[in-house]
């Protein structure tokens, strides 16, 4: 019995020893610290590999960006060359518009302004006055009329009558014109009427000189970017007068002359800030050498 338990514990401390003790034969570590380097050499391998392909790649991305770059550099030569080009163009075609604008309007020049301002119009209170003369002037001739005709009828005495035919007389020469200026200075009424139609007919006479054969006021509201006052609505009616070509014979109040006359000044305003744009422009177009884009005014007609 004793034997037999000193055997068993004999090969119980062997079995222990085996399973407790490192370094024996049976023991795996080995084994897996090989197995470990050689996963970390497949891992070595692998990562070379792809490192040396993304190598490649990488140089090939690289070249890509380098084309890019040289077409980048080209592309701004290309941009940079086309304004240059389009400049003069530009600058040739605005100064072909201003040119055209001083041409169409260039008769606002020849604008009379106290022709058109028609500053001796007799106002309504001189009318007035002149009228009330009238009158009294035609009442007075009536009376002394209707009384020398009453003593032909044996109405009224004969001397009556014979002083009514003196007093019509005396009343019938004050009221001729060269009578009257001897005693007095103040226009009739008919002269009065008179100054007016011919006020009126020589602003009528002006602004058909003015307008021409194609029209002058609708031509220069092309000029309205330079004198917004061109584009009122009040001035309508005039445009499109002159656009039919039959704004002159349409002039038949003083309001309209002088509506007519307020639109030649804003004209003649916008004409001068388009001749000052053209020779800046000129000026322009000669310092940077656009031969094409340099030009003068025509001559007016």
């Amino acid at each position: 019995m004793a034997q037999n338990q000193t055997a068993a514990e004999v090969r119980t401390g062997t079995a222990q020893g085996a399973v407790l003790r490192p370094g024996r034969a049976a023991d795996p570590v080995p084994d897996k610290a090989a197995l470990a380097a050689n996963q970390n050499t497949q891992q070595d391998s692998a990562s070379v590999s792809k490192s040396v392909s993304r190598g490649d790649a990488g140089s090939g991305v690289k070249e890509e960006p380098g084309k890019g770059e040289e077409q980048a550099d080209k592309e701004p030569d290309v941009g940079a060359e086309s304004p240059e080009q389009t400049k003069p163009m530009l600058a040739e075609s605005r100064q072909r518009k201003l040119r055209l604008m001083l041409r169409q309007c260039d008769r606002v020049l020849l604008m009379d302004f106290e022709l058109l301002a028609m500053n001796d119009w007799p106002d309504n209170f001189s009318v007035a006055t002149a009228r009330r003369s009238r009158d009294l002037w035609v009442f007075s001739a009536l009376v002394a009329a209707v009384v020398f005709l009453s003593g032909l009828t044996g109405i009224v005495p004969a001397w009556v009558a014979g002083g009514g035919f003196g007093a019509f007389i005396i009343i019938v020469l004050l009221g001729i014109p060269v009578v009257r200026r001897v005693y007095t200075s103040a226009p009739s009424y008919l002269d009065l009427l008179l100054k007016r139609q011919r006020l009126m007919r020589d602003a009528r006479k002006h602004a058909e000189h003015l307008e021409g054969k194609e029209g002058l006021i609708w031509q220069c509201a092309r000029m309205a970017d330079y004198n917004p006052a061109l584009k009122n609505t009040r001035f309508s009616n005039l445009l499109r007068l002159s656009e039919q070509k039959a704004l002159p014979r349409a002039l038949s109040r003083r309001e309209h002359v002088r509506l007519y006359l307020i639109y030649l000044l804003e004209a003649e305003k916008a004409y001068s800030r388009v001749q000052a744009a053209f020779l800046e422009g000129n000026q322009e177009a000669i310092d940077e050498g656009w031969q094409a884009a340099v030009a003068q005014p025509e001559d007016r007609t």
